[in-house]
């Protein structure tokens, strides 16, 4: 059950560059689907295929990234082994395709997610549920998880977040200090340039020359987040969706997976009383694993993905 890092990746930067960008992509065999929303957007979604009445794992993946991320295809492929389905959703205009709508995804949207289970409970009405979120597709999963509380359908029987960013304005502040600025850096670059490529189809969306001038996830947030989605500023925002609060309101097994030197959120923030208090929560807080890291074994060419081994196995204990 202990994290032990792997000799060759020990520091939490070496963790978080190898999980993200280093480690070599898991194969798994899945099938794009686009999913039209009620609203005429769409969600794009990769689908692993099992048998009718098998559990079905349903997971969200982090900012800026995509249901082909390392971390998503390790997940499916835990998944695979166990004979069960998987969706990898990928958020809105996250898939490769700007989406339809102005507004986008957010750190707090969990519509979507509530519409994503409502769709699988419908193409697979014997199948048990589980879901899993990355980074900030754990928050999303989370404060789903807290809004919904006794209310979840019956077919979710648990769940796992994986380096979730508890406190939004916790971790928009962690990453400008240090060598996180670097990480900062890609992001803010990424989301400028899906927003930039956004103004074609919503010529209205954001004032193209302070989109330029954009240089922190505060500023992009305070800019382009908030008022997209309705909320007053970047702080107003980060307070509504976190998923901190939710959590003393979760009705179903959940593991939260973090590691305590995680660049993304420091470790005074994980939420440890909110553990204390309620028995439906789970935390393995390791001292080390960076974020979406958590590798070890003998060679960097074949890590072993200690945080998604743990996750299938607990949510295994439910599913049965």
């Amino acid at each position: 059950m202990t994290f032990q890092p792997a000799w060759w990746c020990r520091n939490t930067h070496l963790q978080t560059i190898w999980g993200s960008v280093l480690r070599p992509t898991p194969q798994v065999l899945v099938s794009r689907a686009r999913w039209e929303l009620p609203d005429g957007d769409f969600l794009d979604v990769d689908e692993l295929a099992a048998q009718a009445d098998a559990p079905r794992l349903i997971i969200l993946h982090g900012l800026e990234s995509s249901s082909r991320a390392a971390g998503v295809l390790g997940l499916l492929s835990q998944a695979r082994r166990r004979g069960w389905g998987g969706i990898g959703v990928n958020f809105r205009g996250c898939s490769g395709e700007p989406n339809r709508r102005q507004r986008s995804y957010h750190g707090g949207e969990t519509s979507d997610l509530a519409w994503v289970i409502a769709q699988v409970q419908r193409q697979h009405p014997a199948s048990r549920l589980a879901c899993a979120g990355l980074s900030l597709g754990g928050n999303v999963l989370l404060k789903f998880l807290g809004e919904q509380g006794e209310g979840l359908p019956p077919s979710i029987r648990a769940a796992v977040a994986i380096s979730t960013p508890f406190d939004l304005a916790a971790s928009a502040k962690a990453l400008e200090r240090g060598f996180s600025r670097v990480y900062q850096d890609r992001l803010v670059a990424n989301l400028k340039r899906k927003t930039f490529q956004k103004l074609a189809a919503h010529p209205h969306l954001v004032d193209p020359s302070a989109l330029r001038g954009v240089r922190t996830l505060g500023e992009f947030d305070d800019l382009v987040t908030a008022p997209v989605h309705g909320f007053a500023d970047a702080h107003a925002y980060w307070a509504a969706s976190s998923s901190g609060p939710y959590l003393v309101r979760i009705r179903r097994p959940t593991l939260l997976i973090n590691a305590e030197d995680d660049p993304f959120l420091p470790s005074a923030e994980l939420p440890r009383q909110a553990v204390a208090d309620n028995a439906f929560l789970t935390a393995l807080f390791t001292p080390c694993g960076g974020h979406l890291g958590f590798l070890s074994g003998r060679w960097p060419a074949s890590p072993v993905a200690w945080a998604e081994q743990r996750a299938v196995e607990f949510l295994a204990e439910h599913v049965r």
